[in-house]
């Protein structure tokens, strides 16, 4: 009983602090996201250092050499996308290469110091590749944020007030089947609105498509729980008050990024310009 009444006591602290702290973090992101280039390189390239800190402390418990090359060659090949997309996924796989080098441990330690650069270097290249398109890079990337953040908030909403059976109970004990159908409702609202703002002649292709991008972010999400819960950790970090990490904020957006651009490159041809 005294535990639950601490807990609600400190419930309205913790949401007061997630919403400050969001104040506080969208508007320079969003302004990176609309200026592009530069800005949004050097959002991005601050994002990846900070989550290979998170990723080497989670699964090291403390930032050692194999973290810190990890970061430098993340940020050396968001610093090179823009110009030489390829080149920067190569330094992300010989940054990968040089962590199992130079990572202590053997096996099993050594493979999940190394899995650092490729799970926070290459959903990051994709952010970086996706802004770059000149006709239609900055519509994709607010596209994909709105469609992430109403993945979370159609299924934080759908979960509480449905509940019922859950998703994945192991990794994630809060999340529900109707959060994650809450969640793909309201990504398909983002996938209408977009749509008709856009001018495109199929809405409801892309209302699917955005759907099926919230059941990607919220696996990216699940991975990242399972990966804490492998490590027995609570959060990546405490550096953003109430949300805990990088990692813990942007795991739905990495998955959804990385998909996105797979698919554009498949294609040939912007997600948003399918017809």
């Amino acid at each position: 009983m005294a535990a639950t009444a601490v807990l609600a006591l400190r419930a309205p602290d913790v949401l007061r602090a997630r919403i400050l702290s969001a104040l506080v973090m969208a508007p320079p992101a969003l302004l990176a996201v609309w200026w592009g280039g530069a800005a949004f390189a050097l959002l991005v390239a601050v994002a990846v250092a900070v989550m290979c800190w998170e990723w080497e402390t989670i699964v090291a418990k403390r930032f050692q050499w194999a973290g810190r090359i990890s970061a430098l060659g993340c940020v050396a090949a968001i610093l090179l996308t823009d110009v030489l997309p390829l080149a920067a996924v190569a330094v992300v796989a010989a940054t990968f290469a040089a962590v199992l080098a130079l990572a202590p441990g053997q096996g099993r330690a050594k493979l999940w110091s190394g899995f650092g650069p490729l799970y926070a270097g290459l959903p990051a290249i994709a952010l970086v590749w996706l802004r770059g398109d000149g006709l239609i890079g900055r519509e994709t990337m607010i596209w994909l944020m709105l469609l992430v953040w109403a993945t979370d908030i159609g299924a934080y909403a759908a979960g509480r007030t449905i509940g019922g059976p859950k998703l994945l109970p192991r990794v994630s004990p809060k999340k529900t089947w109707a959060g994650l159908i809450g969640g793909m409702v309201s990504a398909g609202v983002v996938g209408v609105a977009t749509a008709l703002i856009l001018g495109q002649p199929h809405p409801v292709a892309l209302a699917f498509g955005s759907a099926a991008l919230a059941v990607v972010a919220q696996a990216g999400d699940l991975l990242e729980s399972w990966v804490k819960r492998r490590w027995d950790v609570k959060d990546s970090s405490n550096i953003i008050p109430g949300h805990g990490g990088v990692l813990d904020r942007v795991d739905g957006l990495l998955s959804a990024a990385l998909a996105v651009a797979l698919a554009a490159l498949v294609s040939g041809t912007a997600v948003l310009q399918w017809q």
